[in-house]
């Protein structure tokens, strides 16, 4: 048994839609939906809100076959600067 908790929206028809990868194609399963309303006033962003496809980074994180990934060097160009600080000390 699995346990998978989403955050969904209820649109004007009145019906839940849900979409839950599970894995597994041509098999029977149960399933319990238990619901419950937000009541926070935050609206909570998941990544579905953001554009992100369900399962996304799952399948990427990792993914990489090909040759290491080198990174160049950041500082080419910085000048660091000093800066003045006697503002913080004033009264």
């Amino acid at each position: 048994m699995q346990s998978i908790k989403v955050i969904s929206h209820v649109g004007s028809d009145g019906i839940l839609h849900l979409d839950v990868p599970v894995g597994m194609t041509n098999e029977e399963l149960e399933v319990m939906v238990i619901f419950q309303p937000l009541t926070s006033s935050v609206q909570i962003e998941t990544l579905q809100r953001l554009g992100w496809m369900p399962g996304f980074f799952e399948e990427v994180i990792g993914g990489w076959a090909g040759e290491p990934l080198e990174r160049e060097e950041q500082n080419v160009g910085w000048v660091e600067r000093s800066v003045d600080t006697k503002w913080l000390l004033a009264e």
